[in-house]
């Protein structure tokens, strides 16, 4: 995969890994857009940190490498979880349910993910976990 930080005009993420929205709706539900679209890039052995969104959010495979996604949990902190592969072993789009705990495992290849939110994702709908250690 060439450079898709460079290529595609990432910037770092607060969660990990990199990202840029390309799409924001003109509708909204009610403060919120409708719906947003970013690209997550993860290099080979980085994580993103466990964190819940409180809308739901889909995940959309572009590859290469496979994504681990780890979910549990829907309370104040997050819980032990299944396993979701996402890639060329599983399945090419997950949905996570609105506050779900998540976090995606190391992988061994860069993967290129897109993420669609709805109601649109806004940072203050976002809560990273107070540990890293919550679950394992």
């Amino acid at each position: 995969m060439r450079d898709p930080i460079t290529t595609l005009g990432l910037e770092p993420h607060p969660e990990g890994g990199y990202y840029r929205r390309t799409y924001t709706a003109p509708d909204s539900i009610g403060d919120r857009p409708a719906v947003t679209l970013i690209y997550f890039f993860l290099p080979a052995g980085d994580t993103s940190a466990r964190h819940m969104v409180t809308s739901d959010e889909m995940w959309l495979w572009h590859g290469p490498g496979t994504l681990q996604l780890q979910c549990g949990g829907n309370g104040e902190q997050p819980e032990a979880g299944d396993v979701l592969v996402l890639g060329t072993q599983g399945a090419c789009q997950i949905l996570i349910p609105a506050g779900t705990w998540q976090r995606t495992l190391p992988g061994t290849s860069d993967v290129l993910v897109s993420c669609v939110v709805t109601p649109g994702f806004d940072f203050a709908d976002f809560r990273l976990a107070v540990t890293s250690d919550t679950y394992s």
